[in-house]
């Protein structure tokens, strides 16, 4: 099989709207102006709706309630709103998955997105807002998985779960490629930054490219960082596992393992877009 034929299944892709993927083509934009953010999330009732919500939350803790996207917008600025914008718009685009239960794969998708951007603010090699959207659809090439060739996606999961495979190596017995070049060619397909879809496919093996991309390294720490999470691992051990070597081609200082009890205790404040 080869992952362009995952994408002719045009009525099984995740529905991204419009808004969300004209904000991440203006990420690298620094003149965007407010008028502009809020007129196109306006647009989307079920976006907008969601966006108020957590913005008068206790996450973000502000002062009296907030009635409007253009309030939201000049009170929160651009690069919180992009933020939450996009993490709405990615979590309602597939109602149900079978084999994926949708608010775990999308909680983790969050704090790995939140992971990344706390990682991106300490580097100037990453620019946060990107880290936080490649963060958000790192793992979206294993949700094409399951919506396009679900009974393939199932046995690859049984394989992992019984432990006769990792992942990778699962997915390129059974389909010949591996949830990441499926990320990316999905990403490619939207017309995604092309650092986007490199930092998902390259994530989990970031020196594949000389020199790596300080993206993907960004990612590959965000995503140990989560699996340390998941697995409620003791901070000292976080810090023995850490790869060193990663953060370094992020362009980040060796005294970042002296940081990571922040990034552990994240808020999964964003997790109430899925109610």
């Amino acid at each position: 099989m080869q992952v362009q034929e995952l994408l002719k299944n045009t009525d099984k892709l995740p529905n991204v709207p419009d808004v969300v993927r004209e904000l991440i083509q203006m990420l690298n934009d620094p003149n965007v102006k407010y008028a502009d953010i809020s007129e196109k999330v306006t647009h989307d009732q079920t976006i907008s709706l969601k966006v108020l919500r957590v913005v008068n939350s206790a996450y973000f803790g502000l002062s009296r309630k907030i009635s409007s996207i253009d309030e939201a917008t000049v009170l929160l600025g651009i690069d919180k709103l992009k933020t939450l914008v996009i993490a709405s718009g990615f979590s309602n685009s597939v109602e149900k998955v079978d084999g994926i239960k949708l608010p775990e794969f999308w909680a983790d998708s969050f704090r790995v997105a939140e992971l990344s951007q706390w990682f991106a603010k300490r580097t100037s090699l990453v620019e946060a807002d990107e880290a936080f959207t490649v963060g958000i659809v790192h793992n979206i090439g294993r949700l094409l998985l399951h919506l396009t060739v679900p009974d393939t996606a199932r046995e690859i999961r049984q394989l992992v779960v019984n432990r006769k495979a990792g992942f990778v190596k699962a997915e390129l017995d059974l389909l010949g490629f591996t949830s990441q070049d499926a990320g990316k060619a999905l990403m490619d397909l939207w017309k995604f930054p092309a650092s986007i879809g490199d930092a998902v496919k390259h994530h989990p093996r970031p020196f594949e490219l000389d020199p790596p991309q300080p993206l993907s390294c960004v990612l590959n720490l965000a995503c140990y960082l989560n699996a340390c999470i998941r697995a409620e691992r003791d901070s000292d051990l976080v810090r023995e596992g850490f790869p060193i070597a990663v953060a370094k081609a992020a362009g980040l200082s060796e005294g970042i393992i002296y940081e990571l009890d922040d990034a552990l205790i994240i808020s999964d404040g964003l997790n109430q877009l899925l109610d």
